[in-house]
């Protein structure tokens, strides 16, 4: 195998042995991106310079017997993370020669960690969208089929890892945007709890909402990548004080005598027959792993999407208002006054998707509508939280399949907005509780296309995840396929 094909796992003990250097693996991960990334655009930046450079101080730290948990790795990075003096876009035009004087807390402790960053990743524009079809610079492709998306918003970060053209990378879920793009490109992603991992440094969408996890090539690289983003951060105001463990322990243990719930609301007309199938298959793979799996009710899922589109959009129109054309970033030629400025900037800074999301939340939040929308959908939230807390009260954990279809064709669903937003239905619910979930390999559709299964568990559980998640992929022997890029 090439060393792009590896796992951080794989390649840790080729260079604690100094069996490679990591300017060799550097090396590989670039040479895919030089063959494939014409038809995958799984970047917007590239880093090549800065990562051969951290490559070299990484080979000269580990002959002095210097060794991080990830030195050496080269790791890609979601452009709505702030890396100092590196392109920040958001996939936006209104933020396309936007530089960071600071990095994200999430980029800092991988640097702290040992990570060599290869680029920043293309996603929909400020992660509004399911497919990285909205971004400015361009649509990813899906490495499966090149004909179809890769998911979203986090669409280039998945596929990069997909491809080859990195080793992990770092994603953001607001409504499923990790765990959805990690299903229709074939690999692992994890949203975890709310306040689990700093968004200090994340460009906001929706800031209740807004998470921050890894994408990897199996679940105990995402247990690796977890250790080093994981943890307290005294700058970001919902990062919540508590103890991160080591969660690689996590990774050799089962599940016998566990109860796993499915809840019957996920099991809906309209899913695709091959997924539907590969969760009946899930579900046998699981109870031969020692568990029990039990019905349960999640009474109030037929208001998530609702809910999610009052209060998403609305905390977007709140946190995008600070894109004007003053400060930094887009501003257009020939305004009149400061008034004319503020519209022609957002006019053309904006793309169609933004706009239409800064409307509907800015309609909620207007006087008059407040209590009617954002309030209701508010106390709606409540009890979405409240179903998942009375059902880990009935099990230890729950599985479901992550997206209702497996990858669709490009411009399939771009003039149907409800049909987009119905592409996160069964990711939605975990933000609104703020829970952590997981999405894993379980299987292909008739086609060659990926499917994942979606595991859930209650607050600060991440460890739980990696258990099921990891004994589900060693147990359920799902065939090792590469995109035939």
């Amino acid at each position: 195998m090439e060393l792009h094909q590896l796992t951080i796992h794989e390649l840790q003990k080729l260079i604690r042995s100094q069996g490679i250097a990591s300017s060799d693996i550097v090396k590989s991960v670039f040479s895919r991106i030089d063959a494939v990334e014409g038809n995958v655009h799984a970047y917007i930046t590239l880093m090549k310079e800065y990562a051969f450079a951290e490559a070299a101080k990484a080979d000269k730290d580990v002959k002095e017997g210097i060794l991080k948990p990830l030195t050496g790795i080269p790791i890609a990075l979601k452009d709505i993370l702030c890396t100092k003096g590196f392109l920040t876009t958001c996939g936006s035009h209104i933020l396309h020669n936007y530089v960071p004087p600071y990095d994200a807390t999430v980029v800092q402790k991988l640097r702290e960690a040992g990570a060599v960053f290869t680029g920043k990743t293309n996603m929909d524009e400020f992660a509004m969208g399911s497919s990285t079809e909205t971004s400015y610079f361009g649509i990813t492709r899906n490495p499966w089929d090149l004909e179809r998306i890769p998911g979203g918003s986090s669409g280039g970060s998945a596929a990069a890892v997909a491809a080859d053209e990195c080793i992990a990378s770092i994603g953001s879920d607001t409504g499923g945007s990790i765990r959805q793009p990690a299903a229709l490109c074939g690999v692992v992603g994890m949203k975890p709890t709310y306040g689990r991992v700093s968004r200090f440094g994340l460009i906001a969408f929706a800031s209740s909402l807004d998470q921050i996890g890894p994408f990897t090539k199996d679940v105990e690289d995402c247990a690796i990548m977890m250790n080093a983003i994981a943890g307290y951060d005294p700058r970001e105001s919902t990062s919540v004080p508590l103890n991160v463990p080591d969660y690689t322990e996590f990774i050799s243990r089962g599940i016998g005598g566990w109860k796993v719930g499915i809840p019957k609301e996920y099991f809906i007309e309209g899913i695709h027959p091959d997924i539907e199938k590969a969760m009946q298959r899930a579900i046998t793979t699981v109870e031969g792993l020692g568990a029990t799996c039990v019905e349960i009710s999640l009474p109030h899922t037929e208001y998530c999407l609702a809910v999610y589109y009052i209060i998403a959009p609305a905390e977007a129109s709140s946190n995008l208002a600070r894109y004007d054309g003053v400060k930094y970033g887009f501003r257009p030629q020939g305004s009149i006054d400061l008034l004319d400025m503020y519209k022609k900037t957002r006019s053309a800074g904006f793309g169609a998707e933004v706009k239409r999301r800064i409307m509907i939340g800015t309609y909620a939040l207007s006087s008059g509508y407040y209590d009617a929308y954002y309030k209701k959908a508010s106390q709606v939230r409540a009890l979405i939280k409240r179903d998942f807390t009375e059902a880990f009260t009935l099990c230890d954990a729950i599985l479901t399949p992550t997206s209702p279809t497996p990858a669709f064709k490009i411009g399939e669903k771009m003039d149907d907005p409800l049909q987009m937003y119905l592409s996160d239905i069964f990711t939605i619910s975990t933000n609104l509780a703020g829970i952590p979930g997981i999405s894993v390999p379980c299987g292909f559709t008739k086609d060659g296309l990926p499917i994942g299964a979606q595991f859930l568990a209650g607050h600060f559980e991440e460890g739980k995840l990696i258990q099921i998640a990891s004994a589900f992929e060693k147990y359920a022997n799902i065939e090792k396929r590469r995109p035939a890029l």
